[in-house]
Formats: C-alpha cells, structure tokens, sequence
C-alpha cells in the first residue's frame, strides 16, 4: 500500500519546486524528501518529474497525478488540523555540523535541555559547508569560510593553535635550547614521544611550516581518536601535541598539562556560524549561538 506521506512530499516538490524548499516546508531532511519521491515513482511505474538544475520540473504524467490528489490531500490535511489539539506544536529539528572535539567540548553538555530536536553531523569542513548550502544542514561551526552566495557566515571566536605536553616534559630545557636558535628547538621537539590523529594533521603541519618553514619529517608515536583524546593521554605526564587552546584551557590551568610553545610566529583560527540566508529555523540557530558564546567566553560577536 502506498504511504500517504509519499503523497503529501510530492505536493510539497510540486508546490515549491525544489527538493530542499520542499524539506523546509515538511520539516523533514532533503534526503528523506528524495526517498520518499523515488519511493512514489518506483510505486506508480514512471517519473513525476523532471530534474533541471536544482528545478523539479512536473512531467505530464505528475501534472495529472497532482490534479487526482491535490483536492483530497488538502481535505485530508483539515481534518488533520481539525481533530489535533490546539496546544500541540510540531517541534522542530536542526542539523548542526561541527568537528567531534568541538561538540564535546562545548555543546554536549546542554543536548539534554534544548526545547527542540537536535541533529549532530561530524565531518569535512569543505563537505559540511556544500551539506549546508544544500539544506541538509542548518547551521555549522567551521574555521573556514565557504563562497556560496546562500550562506552568511558570523565570526564568534578564535582559537590558537598551541603546543602543549605532559606534565612531565621539560619546557625550562626546551625553552633554554630554543634560545640557541629554531634549528635547535626543532631538533629537541623531534626527540620527543609525539600524539597525533589518523584523520586530522592539518593542525601539526600548519604550526611547523609557520615556525620552521617546512612541514614536519617525523610522524607521530601514538595515533589516538581525536584531540580530546590526545589531551587525555597528555594528562598521563609525557608526549607533545599540537592542539587548538579551548580544547586543553582547564588543563593547563590545573596543571595536568604543561603549555609549552605558543610558536615564534602565533598561529590563530576564526571559527565562524555558517548558515543560509533563508532560514526557517532562526530562533532555533540563534538558541545554539548563544551556548557556543557562553562556552568560548564571547558574549558578544567577534568584529573582524
């Protein structure tokens, strides 16, 4: 038997044209939108529409399927709206993008109390910013800013890209061969027991070629998860890593790790709120703004 949401989905892509509009109107994602719509062709036997662009354009065949039940599906959806209860209120959901370490540090913590439904998304700056553009995100928490005409992006923080260690590392013998010159300091550096990521070096290499000109010729001892597992280990008394500040402030403050270079040269990242123009969910986006600000310690917007 054919779902009726199938139908009320191809109203949607019908009425409005595209298939992300037609996900913001339903409130559902834009991949459940083409599910549904393929589910609908696989069922009648032949397409409804034809794709141009981003434009879903009806095809003779969903012009005469429209026209059979445009009428009763609006009926139905009174009836709907008839016998629900005045008081019950379609709770939105939002898809958030973001680094793992950034929802851990930050915005895991209040999940629990938000007064709507949440999507947590990890991934690739470049691909969460295409998902946004998309409308398969709503909003996403980057260091880079994107080109797409649709999204706005909002400078709210920066983080520093620092080296940290164990408890137990000798900064004082560091910064005494560090006076000798780079070249030295680079050498000591390469000595010692080093964490890293598999997925994510960008943060090591970056830091190296500002400081010494070239990117690093060793390759980390211990590949752990992800940052926040690296401070852990740091915890542990040895090893250095190459981390961003927010994501090991309270353990420099506590003493279980030591902040030992901050680079000759400062090497810093603005983290920006990306999200599209047109939204329907702004109350919700400004909600989680306002927790990643009382997180990093801005009350106010960061003006660059």
């Amino acid at each position: 038997m054919v779902n009726l949401e199938w139908y009320r989905t191809f109203k949607a892509i019908y009425k409005t044209g595209t298939l992300t509009e037609a996900a913001v109107a339903l409130f559902i994602s834009q991949p459940g939108v083409s599910l549904h719509l393929s589910s609908l062709e696989a069922y009648v036997g032949y397409k409804l529409f034809d794709r141009t662009g981003r434009k879903m354009i009806p095809t003779e065949r969903g012009k005469v399927l429209f026209n059979a039940i445009s009428e009763p599906l609006t009926k139905l959806e009174e009836v709907e709206k008839n016998f629900q209860k005045s008081t019950e209120k379609l709770t939105p959901t939002i898809s958030v993008g973001m680094c793992f370490e950034t929802f851990q540090t930050t915005l895991e913590q209040y999940v629990s109390s938000l007064p709507f439904n949440l999507i947590i998304s990890f991934g690739e700056y470049r691909e969460m910013l295409d998902q946004l553009d998309k409308g398969i995100l709503d909003l996403i928490i980057t260091p880079k800013k994107g080109v797409s005409p649709n999204i706005e992006h909002e400078a709210f923080s920066s983080e520093q890209i620092i080296l940290v260690g164990g408890k137990d590392v000798d900064k004082e013998q560091f910064e005494n061969t560090l006076e000798k010159g780079t070249a030295y300091a680079e050498e000591w550096l390469k000595n010692e027991k080093w964490y890293g990521t598999a997925g994510d070096m960008e943060h090591l290499f970056q830091f190296w070629i500002l400081n010494f000109g070239h990117k690093p010729n060793f390759r980390p001892n211990y590949i752990v998860p992800n940052l926040n597992s690296i401070v852990r280990c740091l915890k542990g008394g040895t090893g250095l890593a190459v981390v961003p500040d927010f994501l090991c402030k309270k353990e420099i403050e506590d003493g279980t790790v030591k902040l030992i270079w901050k680079g000759e040269k400062s090497l810093e990242n603005t983290l920006y709120f990306g999200c599209r123009k047109k939204t329907n969910y702004a109350q919700e986006i400004d909600h989680i703004k306002g927790l990643f600000r009382k997180v990093m310690g801005k009350e106010n917007t960061l003006v660059i």
